[in-house]
């Protein structure tokens, strides 16, 4: 066990691609995972959408692991594991939709107290999740949204339009990536998470393999953790900080807490185990219902 400083370039970035069926999720996260990698022999795609991964052959010879139903968290760790012993270096789950779907379908075929059976269901989840966080190669998990339509002015005509709404997959997933993006039936994305400061109010844009030699080059090129929260001084906004502390702690449902995190992108560094504990205190609340949401 030995103590190091902190250095970005030990980093792997952990990117949640979300949007709708036919938004391009797939196809992005391949030229994401391009861009991180250089090398489509070092891109892996976990493949729970029935050989849809094939589709996109054509743009190089990246690795494919299928994972069958009913895709339990312990397949996906399981596919990781064999990824990371054949060394590569961009893991896409494409998606990790299913794994929390078929945790419901579990939970809701379980005899006894629902609360009860949560406490056997959130572990697997969790384990699912800390593997992603310690996996040794760059991870891009795609989210179905699930689906409407809206009607929208086009050329004087009303035309509906299918948008995304909310991911297929437990509440506060976003904790645990480094940048979440949203993409749109129309392939454009913006990111409504992002630690690294790069796409942070940015007009919606396509995702291409720039956009991975970007997020590549910061994870390279930047400084320890300790110098970056150097301008946070705790000597000079000590009442600040206990201040903000005391604002994550009296969050009553992870709306409150996700609103407060993404109003504070200064801050996300520097409390992130704060905001993580507060998390896992909501989620463990037994008034947490099945579909991830507090009861009101």
């Amino acid at each position: 066990m030995d103590l190091r400083t902190s250095k970005r370039s030990q980093a792997r970035i952990r990117v949640c691609m979300q949007g709708p069926s036919g938004a391009g999720k797939t196809f992005s996260s391949l030229l994401l995972a391009f861009g991180l990698t250089g090398n489509w022999s070092k891109v892996a795609v976990i493949d729970t959408e029935n050989q849809s991964a094939d589709l996109y052959a054509h743009l190089g010879h990246y690795n494919v692991i299928s994972v069958g139903a009913p895709q339990t968290p312990e397949k996906y760790m399981e596919a990781i594991e064999v990824c990371e012993k054949a060394g590569m270096e961009a893991i896409i789950i494409d998606s990790i939709s299913h794994e929390w779907e078929t945790l419901l379908d579990i939970h809701s075929n379980m005899p006894g107290n629902s609360f009860s059976n949560w406490a056997k269901i959130t572990p697997r989840h969790n384990g699912l999740l800390n593997k992603i966080l310690s996996c040794s190669a760059h991870v891009i998990a795609t989210v179905r949204t699930k689906q409407d339509y809206v009607l929208t002015d086009k050329n004087g005509k009303m035309v509906p339009e299918k948008v995304g709404l909310k991911g297929v997959q437990r509440d506060g997933l976003e904790y645990d990536f480094t940048i979440v993006f949203d993409v749109n039936i129309r392939h454009m994305a913006s990111a409504s998470k992002d630690r690294t400061g790069m796409f942070v109010d940015l007009p919606d844009f396509l995702i291409g393999i720039e956009t991975g030699q970007k997020i590549l080059k910061w994870c390279n090129e930047g400084s320890s953790v300790s110098e970056k929260t150097d301008s946070f001084s705790l000597t000079d906004e000590f009442e600040k900080s206990l201040s903000f502390q005391d604002a994550i702690s009296a969050c009553q449902n992870m709306d409150e807490l996700i609103k407060l995190f993404n109003a504070n992108p200064s801050l996300q560094q520097v409390f992130k185990d704060e905001f993580i504990a507060q998390k896992n205190r909501l989620l463990d609340q037994p008034n947490f219902r099945q579909n991830g949401t507090t009861a009101h």
